[in-house]
């Protein structure tokens, strides 16, 4: 991702956010076969208040991806969307495309069978948590075999990124007023409407007002 310093992101609690909020990322890895990726949910470690972060693949993909023997990239998408020229006004413009992205790299780490229990049982609540009547891992009809199974079918891993790059692109080289726009434009029902970037756009808008 080429950088453009006014829109590189760099504060790690922003960047935790971002993670928290969009945790379904893309796996990446060179391999003698080519590149290779793979689609997971993960989770910032909850013992660190770094980029680290935590998850999991199913067999067979940690023997495609090398893991734990070579670089991941992991790509985390935020919110995303068109911008259309016509929201600039009557101004020689063209279209363009607003978000939230960081690249993580590093070589993981492989959790212990039991880590990635621990694991796989936090991503569940965290998911389940949102339900009327959640299911956590454990609860009936799973028993500790179909579990244990399950475990054995994944491979846990912990990624404390060697390299990050991180891109926010929300028009913040727009005037005010274009800005305002944009955001009405998303938070509408058009055919473009985006209300998450909407959000992380007013949210970036104040943050400047407030600087």
């Amino acid at each position: 991702m080429r950088q453009n310093p006014s829109f590189a992101v760099t504060d790690v609690g922003e960047l935790r956010r971002l993670v928290e909020e969009n945790p379904w990322v893309t796996l990446v890895s060179a391999t003698a076969d080519g590149m290779v990726a793979s689609h997971y949910a993960v989770m910032l470690d909850e013992d660190r208040d770094d980029l680290t972060i935590v998850g999991h693949v199913g067999k067979p993909d940690d023997l495609i991806h090398g893991l734990g023997d070579r670089e991941l990239l992991v790509v985390v998408q935020g919110p995303h969307g068109y911008i259309s020229p016509g929201w600039y006004g009557d101004v020689a413009s063209v279209p363009t495309w607003n978000f939230v992205s960081a690249h993580l790299t590093g070589i993981p780490e492989l959790l212990t069978p039991e880590e990635n229990l621990q694991v796989l049982d936090r991503l569940v609540a965290r998911f389940e948590s949102a339900l009327p009547q959640p299911r956590p891992l454990w609860e009936r009809p799973n028993d500790a075999a179909f579990v244990e199974r399950l475990e054995k079918g994944t491979v846990g891993f912990r990624l404390t990124p060697s390299r990050v790059v991180a891109k926010r692109k929300l028009s913040q080289n727009k005037e005010p007023g274009v800005v305002e726009t944009i955001i009405a434009e998303l938070s509408g029902d058009g055919p473009y409407a985006q209300p998450r970037l909407a959000a992380e756009m007013q949210r970036a808008a104040d943050a400047r007002t407030r600087a």
